[in-house]
């Protein structure tokens, strides 16, 4: 006897439109042996619908989770069970595929609190707790009732209208568990939905029970937002629900902000998030596309006016760099990941200050060498920074970076400045000149390294250790003498 608790008399059967998969296999034949209901759930069935290629799995069983998912993989020959008794849930590692099993069950969450009760309840009560409607539909794997489609909320329906839609009362999903509604957003931007009106407005009631959730809940949120293929469609949804203010203010800051640009006034939030989705065609890197987020953050503490030039942001790039560090700590990102969002966010000015022809080699060698194995990174994000309307503007553009490229290549194929590492050592400069550890040292290296930016000397190590000995004591005399300061 299946043990089962729901019906399905009036539900259609899906089952030609299921791919084969062994999985799916080995699940309908477990079904019938063990005499238990088991379901495919949540995002496998939605994106399969959609026409997507699906590897991970959910089973929702009608009794214990943890008991189908060992059941499961000895009938698979899988040996990494990993189970999760508090929560009454089991993944099972198959080869490149994650399989996770639950019982049926149902939910209470508590005011202040998300650490819910957790009690068993029927399949319907457990969709009915789901996010979204598309999220919310099962497919039984039992050989009586196989491909049957549960789908008590219309989320086929929701689907084909491109509606991102609560199963409960919108007030009821938000509160109790508010990460649904950067979820709804995240949702929509990814698969370009529209969320439904009374979705929205629930959204807005329920905006300030964010805050209860745990930084890295949201932060992976919005990472998801950020990696899907037109994020400026969430951003401007978190903006539009008051999320925004709450979890990025800094971002928010930026809507509101003009600056002056073709004779007319750009907001520097729609800016960005344009800036954001030009990267975005161009790579899956999302700290690349952090710094394209985060490229103009710093504009709003450096407004200032002027009649002639209209809004100036003089030393945003220095002041942005200066605040990764910090949003990376509250965002919990990895501090490892900030030297390369800070170099971008302090360099992204300087391609456009040197496509002039008559731009020098030495200027150009400056960039190379302060960019280093970022440079091409670098040049992405300034091609992303092209936001004109005017297709001639942008023409004249893109042609003024593709011949500052050019030059840069050239330049690095015979200087070798990538990741340039000067040819004379700190330490070798003390034992050939025999003078103790401090600042005369940095001087003295600092004086090679210009040489040889400035095209002075070639990049060679004999070059170096020449022009070394031919200012050393101009330099040595100017430090003795106070000219430089010694602290």
């Amino acid at each position: 006897m299946v043990k089962s608790n729901t019906t399905h008399d009036q539900n259609p059967r899906i089952s030609p439109e299921l791919p084969d998969d062994p999985v799916i296999s080995i699940l309908s034949h477990l079904s019938e042996e063990i005499e238990t209901s088991l379901y495919i759930v949540g995002g496998y069935i939605r994106d399969h619908l959609l026409g997507k290629t699906v590897k991970d799995i959910d089973v929702m069983a009608a009794g214990d989770g943890i008991t189908v998912a060992n059941a499961f993989a000895k009938k698979a020959q899988a040996k990494n069970v990993v189970v999760y008794e508090k929560f009454g849930t089991a993944l099972v590692k198959l080869r490149d595929r994650d399989i996770e099993f639950v019982g049926a069950r149902k939910e209470k969450y508590h005011e202040r609190s998300r650490k819910p009760s957790v009690q068993p309840a029927t399949v319907h009560d457990d969709l009915s707790r789901r996010d979204f409607t598309i999220n919310a539909m099962a497919v039984a794997m039992h050989p009586s009732e196989f491909g049957t489609l549960l789908d008590p909320f219309k989320g086929r329906a929701d689907l084909k209208k491109e509606v991102i839609r609560t199963p409960l009362d919108p007030d009821e999903t938000f509160d109790d568990d508010p990460l649904r509604m950067m979820r709804a957003i995240r949702f929509a931007a990814k698969l370009d939905f529209t969320i439904h009106r009374q979705t929205l407005q629930g959204i807005k009631n329920n905006k300030e029970r964010i805050t209860i959730v745990s930084q890295e809940r949201i932060t992976d949120e919005l990472l998801k937002l950020i990696q899907s293929d037109k994020p400026s469609k969430g951003f401007i949804l978190l903006k539009e629900t008051g999320l925004l203010e709450i979890i990025f203010p800094e971002f928010n800051e930026l809507a509101g902000v003009d600056q002056r640009y073709e004779y007319h006034h750009k907001d520097v939030f729609y800016h960005t998030l344009q800036v954001l989705d030009n990267i975005t065609e161009h790579t899956g890197d999302v700290y690349l596309r952090i710094a394209a987020l985060l490229h103009d953050i710093a504009k709003p503490k450096t407004k200032a006016y002027h009649p002639q030039q209209g809004w100036t942001f003089h030393g945003h790039e220095e002041l942005g760099a200066r605040m990764v560090k910090h949003l990376f700590k509250r965002f919990k990102l990895p501090l490892d990941r900030v030297p390369y969002v800070e170099k971008l966010i302090r360099l992204h000015l300087r391609p456009m200050a040197l496509v002039d022809e008559d731009v020098t080699d030495s200027a150009i060698r400056r960039l190379l060498f302060e960019a280093g194995e970022e440079i091409d990174d670098l040049m992405k994000l300034c091609r992303a920074d092209i936001t004109s309307k005017n297709p001639r503007k942008v023409k004249q553009y893109l042609n003024n970076y593709n011949r500052l490229m050019k030059r840069m290549e050239e330049i690095e194929e015979k200087d070798r400045l990538r990741n340039w590492q000067p040819p004379i050592r700190g330490d070798e400069i003390m034992e050939r000149l025999d003078i103790p550890p401090g600042k005369l040292v940095g001087l003295l290296k600092k004086a090679v390294e210009d040489a040889i930016l400035d095209g002075e000397i070639p990049n060679e190590y004999e070059a170096a250790v020449d022009y070394l000995y031919k200012v050393k004591d101009q330099i040595i005399q100017k430090y003795n003498e106070g000219n430089f300061n010694k602290s």
